[in-house]
């Protein structure tokens, strides 16, 4: 059996390495070709392309390099067309792998789409292309699961891959030891986002909203990841900007020991709320773009909540602060009143780990079973 793959960034690579190993498990036989980063390749599968000629960010990125994007999508085409695969995997990529996808399905070659791109959220018309370009779809979420059933897709919900990654219990003393932050402080994790455009607009209100919960709680003790010199450099450009002392240590990278540590994070509303739900931890949730961003995505968003905790909880679990209402009195005052509240941290600990149980399912092996009983 030869199956067909393309990933783009790091964590389609993570996805796909996985993948590939549970189908190896399953089926020994399977030969894998497609666009690979380094993990798929030592994974066993042979790479046409790198992966990391997809992982482009950014408008005028994508478009210094569209040109090149297109000719590997043409060529991949062409090939298949040509050799046709017993089957076509996408992970993620949306943009490049919906309208590969439909080419090949086109010529009567099956193909499967994992990971789901957020359309339950926003430009929810977008299912009827995707019907018409993927036979399944694999989801990490059970609530997209329920979302392409009721528009009569194929699709299997089979769990999230960094549920089985994260224990059930967390080590918070160990992660403190590991990072040199003080045992007898409560630690209050700021994660103001990853990409240079979170960070330029989350680091100040982040860092104000840190010196108004200190002046009323001197017992807090801050910390903060980040991910890159970059970051680094913002993120202390807007601290020379505070006034007063602040207890803070700035860490670089490791996010998930720094989330693992704190007794509350603050964080931008992103996948960092998904590894935070699962270390149990109580948390705040900002969202903030420019003022014509916000205008379209507001227009465009059609459920509830912003956040993945409250998604998945199906309510209002975890109080979210949207664009204007990020200010420091907003988001020190629920972290002070989260802070205070046992009974509402426990219950909120408690749904945490309930929805750390419904997404923990194996995910990589659900995801093989699903692609090797759909071509049987």
């Amino acid at each position: 059996m030869r199956i067909a793959i393309v990933a783009g960034e790091a964590s389609g690579d993570l996805l796909g390495a996985d993948l590939i190993k549970a189908i190896h498990k399953q089926n020994p036989n399977v030969q894998f070709e497609g666009v690979a980063g380094p993990q798929m390749i030592a994974a066993g599968c042979k790479a046409l392309f790198p992966a990391e000629k997809l992982a482009v960010m950014g408008l005028v990125e994508v478009l210094k390099h569209l040109r090149e994007i297109l000719n590997i999508r043409k060529l991949l085409i062409a090939q298949w067309i040509e050799n046709p695969p017993d089957l076509f995997i996408g992970i993620d990529a949306p943009d490049f792998n919906f309208v590969l996808e439909r080419a090949l399905k086109d010529h009567q070659i099956t193909t499967v789409h994992y990971v789901s791109p957020s359309v339950w959220a926003w430009r929810k018309s977008r299912v009827k292309k995707i019907s018409c370009s993927t036979d399944l779809m694999l989801t990490l979420f059970p609530f997209e699961a329920e979302f392409y059933k009721n528009a009569g897709m194929k699709v299997e919900f089979v769990g999230h891959p960094l549920a089985d990654m994260i224990e059930l219990e967390v080590d918070v003393e160990g992660a403190r030891k590991q990072l040199g932050l003080p045992e007898d402080k409560k630690i209050v994790a700021l994660l103001p986002g990853s990409r240079r455009s979170e960070i330029s607009r989350l680091s100040k209100p982040f860092l104000e909203t840190a010196r108004w919960a200190f002046k009323r709680d001197s017992s807090l003790h801050f910390v903060v990841p980040l991910i890159n010199d970059s970051a680094r450099h913002l993120f202390e450009q807007a601290l020379s900007e505070i006034e007063g002392e602040l207890p803070i240590t700035l860490v670089d990278k490791q996010s998930h020991e720094v989330m693992a540590s704190a007794d509350i994070i603050l964080l931008a509303s992103g996948t960092a709320a998904l590894e935070a739900l699962l270390l149990k931890k109580p948390m705040v949730v900002a969202y903030k773009v420019s003022e014509l961003s916000y205008q379209i995505i507001h227009r465009m968003v059609t459920v509830p909540y912003y956040s993945l905790p409250n998604n998945l909880a199906g309510e209002g679990l975890v109080k979210e602060f949207i664009h204007r209402g990020v200010t420091a009195e907003n988001l020190g005052g629920e972290l002070i009143s989260l802070l205070n509240d046992s009974q509402r941290k426990e219950e909120m600990i408690k749904k945490f780990t309930d929805i750390h149980h419904q997404l923990k399912q194996n995910a990589s092996e659900r995801a093989a079973e699903a692609i090797l009983g759909f071509i049987s």
